[in-house]
């Protein structure tokens, strides 16, 4: 048989759909004149390929990192008109006759099917000549819930009865990839415009420019489940510093190095805590020069002081830099010469701009060289890639056949951030492991969380209807498997505000303050926008009423570090997530799988953004199946409830899993100030509960060689005793000693709100070994 199989390969036939030979991580098979190949990474995650015969099969992918995996057990039946592909954890059954194909878990359970009949190849005739416009369908139940797409802002966190053209924009991250409520996810990799498709309950994915059909279909029980396996797949999130978990604050723009850092120093000033700044554009001149990676000598004459001063007030520097060069920097010149420019218009209009060739790594190695020498090289801390899907102005359909390193750039359009990022990201960990890379980025493709991306989500407008669809978008995006995301906290273009005294427009405030209350639990805090300047004392003085809810929600965020530390361990030793839908702890509740106006912020916590102008309750629905309680008093919610919860403009909705074990950072003006030595304990009693305490040098990669701690701490609810672990790992300046104040939360004044308890159950001095103490 396999002798069979070279022979008809060699003489450029195909096999028949009677014949197919077993590899050392599948089988291969020819069908209806496509041949197929399934590969095995994991006994829960396979890859299916078909490709027309005249076509090689496409080893390399730019999202995928994994390969698969010949230790994996499985069978392989071959059984009248079906072939069976069996492993410890699904059943793929492939349709000899139509070719389809259908997942089934371990138990029989139907998780999937290919809708026979419903593939496409059309050979494309023009500038992509030789390969294929590409199209597969998929059946669907009409109970099924599908999450994911990327960042998308039609306002539902269920993406069926839809048609959408998956491109990047501004303000759309397009990723071909789903995950339903019955525990599977999809990963369509295909990287040209696709066209994401669901009627009558067959889902499809249409692809402009395809060497055949290339997807991954990967089990999993829970949506946490699913987003580890896109992980596996393409890859972890590293850790960021802890500082980037603080506040940080933008605009468009600062015009001086002096604006920059009066700003910095009026919040010490204030004694309102912050940690990033960031410089937007135009620090290089005028639009002839754009991009042009160095500071204009007239308003930035001392760019190192400058960065020097910031590091100085406890605070980090965010520069910004674009994919696309002015006509008269130097930049635009050797990569012209080079032939690594790309020959369409983007941004700034009518300034010649032209942007670069990402998907050449020579062309990656060139804009390094120009960012680290004029402002890397400078001490900068982070960066702020901007439009990086990149902007396309006075698009026309030939600018689409340009040709890249990889192939036209139809061809690898929706690829472009992930190509961008990666040189900034590869570039600068080679230089020096001392400093994590931040890379703030208007655009994403999967497998982008391994470059230490945080993706915004574009130049939103400042109004309500806009705050309310960033949840569902985020959380789409978070359940792709990238867990970094933020928004401009009050909305980018904020024009209409302006006439009414901007930052101090009542109903700007009113929008401000419910989107900055919204911004605390996002995985970045940052607040941007134009039109209106967005610090902290744009808005009044310390006693006014917005300025001092402003001040009580960055001080919240402060006071969440420890909690938000561990999580984003979570997300890089566990495939965790930040942002997650209620039905990643509650599939079971069948009220939650489409709740969009609320979600879980890490374990413990389920946050209710408030959405409305001038809204007075929220009805916030509380998951069954535990009781939860009010951040704000204490008071313990049934599971399963409606709370019908007021909401002055102080008050946005905070609930709290019962189980749950909080740490509660302290006061502190930037994010390493103190170390977390003398911390609250907040206990909620109710369920059983644990919460792992990391901490390492915050801003270096030595954890990647075990230079971290962690502390578990696990509470036995029936017992009411809190057990301390033994202090795990150890790195250079670890505490040794510590006090831990422990709070039970029972509906008194204790544990409750923004600032530290005045009452203790007890306080316990922890020297790393393991403590049982009994608090009831």
């Amino acid at each position: 048989m396999v002798f069979m199989f070279l022979f008809l390969v060699a003489m450029g036939g195909n096999l028949d759909a009677q014949s197919f030979i077993k590899t050392n991580t599948g089988i291969k098979t020819s069908i209806n004149g496509l041949n197929y190949e399934l590969e095995i990474f994991k006994p829960d995650l396979i890859r299916v390929n078909k490709r027309p015969a005249d076509l090689k099969l496409k080893n390399s992918s730019l999202s995928v990192i994994r390969q698969a995996d010949p230790k994996v057990y499985f069978e392989v039946l071959d059984q009248n008109d079906l072939l069976t592909l069996k492993t410890d954890s699904l059943k793929i059954n492939l349709d000899k006759i139509n070719g389809s194909i259908s997942f089934f878990s371990n138990n029989g359970q139907l998780l999937l099917k290919e809708s026979p009949g419903s593939i496409r190849m059309k050979k494309d005739e023009g500038a992509d000549r030789g390969y294929y416009n590409a199209r597969q369908g998929f059946e669907l139940l009409p109970s099924e819930v599908l999450y994911g797409l990327g960042q998308q802002q039609n306002g539902n966190l269920d993406q069926r009865h839809q048609t959408n053209l998956l491109v990047q924009g501004n303000t759309k991250v397009s990723i071909p990839f789903f995950q339903s409520t019955k525990g599977y996810g999809l990963f369509w990799d295909n990287y040209s415009p696709t066209v994401f498709k669901d009627t009558l309950n067959i889902v499809s994915f249409t692809s402009e420019v395809s060497s055949g059909i290339d997807y991954y279909f990967m089990k999993g029980n829970t949506t946490d489940a699913v987003v580890r396996q896109m992980r596996f797949l393409t890859g972890n999130a590293p850790m960021l510093p802890l500082w980037v978990y603080g506040y940080n604050q933008s605009k468009e723009r600062y015009k001086t190095q002096f604006e920059l850092l009066d700003v910095v120093k009026k919040y010490r000033q204030l004694k309102v805590p912050l940690d990033g700044i960031i410089q937007d554009w135009q620090y290089w001149g005028d639009d002839q020069h754009w991009n042009a990676m160095q500071f204009d000598s007239t308003t930035y004459p001392r760019p190192r002081s400058m960065v020097d001063s910031v590091h100085q007030l406890h605070a980090h520097l965010f520069v910004v830099a674009w994919p696309g060069f002015g006509p008269k920097t130097k930049q635009y010149k050797e990569f012209g010469q080079k032939n690594m420019l790309l020959n369409f218009d983007t941004w700034p209009p009518k300034a010649g701009a032209k942007i670069y060739d990402v998907y050449n790594p020579k062309a990656r190695d060139l804009y390094w060289s120009y960012l680290n020498k004029g402002v890397f090289s400078l001490g900068v801390d982070a960066w702020w890639l901007d439009s990086s899907e990149p902007d396309h102005l006075n698009e026309k359909e030939s600018d689409f056949d340009e040709k890249t390193f990889l192939g036209t750039y139809r061809s690898v359009r929706n690829a472009f951030p992930l190509e961008h990022i990666s040189g900034i990201y590869d570039h600068q960990r080679k230089l020096s492991d001392k400093k994590r890379v931040v890379i703030l980025t208007r655009s994403a493709f999967a497998g982008q969380q391994r470059y230490g991306a945080n993706t915004w989500s574009g130049d939103i407008t400042s109004n309500w209807p806009t705050l309310k669809r960033q949840i569902p978008a985020g959380l789409n995006f978070s359940l792709t498997g990238l867990p970094y995301w933020n928004t401009d906290i009050g909305g980018f273009f904020a024009g209409e505000f302006q006439k009414g005294g901007g930052a101090k427009n009542p109903a700007f405030q009113e929008l401000y303050t419910r989107w900055l209350q919204f911004g605390t639990f996002m995985p970045m805090m940052r607040s941007h926008g134009t039109n209106i300047p967005r610090e902290i004392y744009q808005f009044g003085h310390k006693g006014d009423r917005i300025f001092d809810i402003l001040e009580k929600y960055i001080k919240l965020r402060y006071h969440l570090l420890p909690y938000i530390y561990a999580t984003a361990w979570n997300v890089t030793s566990n495939g965790g997530s930040f942002m997650r839908p209620l039905q990643s702890d509650f599939k079971s509740d069948p009220r939650v799988a489409k709740i969009s106006d609320s979600y879980l912020f890490g374990s413990s916590i389920l946050v209710a953004p408030v959405t409305e102008k001038r809204e007075i309750t929220k009805d916030v629905y509380l998951p069954k199946g535990i009781n939860w309680y009010d951040f704000w008093t204490g008071k313990q919610l049934p599971g399963g409830s409606v709370d019908k919860r007021a909401v002055p403009l102080d008050i946005m909705p905070i609930y709290i899993k019962a189980g749950s074990i909080l740490p509660w950072g302290p006061d502190v003006q930037f994010a390493t100030e103190k170390k977390w030595d003398d911390l609250e304990i907040r206990i909620y009693p109710g369920a059983d509960g644990t919460f792992v305490l990391y901490e390492d040098q915050n801003d270096n990669y030595n954890y990647e060689k075990g230079a971290f701690s962690e502390i578990l701490m696990d509470w036995d609810d029936h017992a009411g005793t809190l057990t301390i672990g033994v202090t795990k790992g150890n790195y250079p300046g670890m505490l040794k000693t510590r006090r831990f104040h422990l709070v039970i939360v029972d509906g008194s004044a204790k544990g409750t709100g923004v600032e530290r308890s005045p009452k203790f159950n007890k306080t316990v001095i922890y020297t790393g070994k393991k403590i049982v103490v009994k608090l009831r």
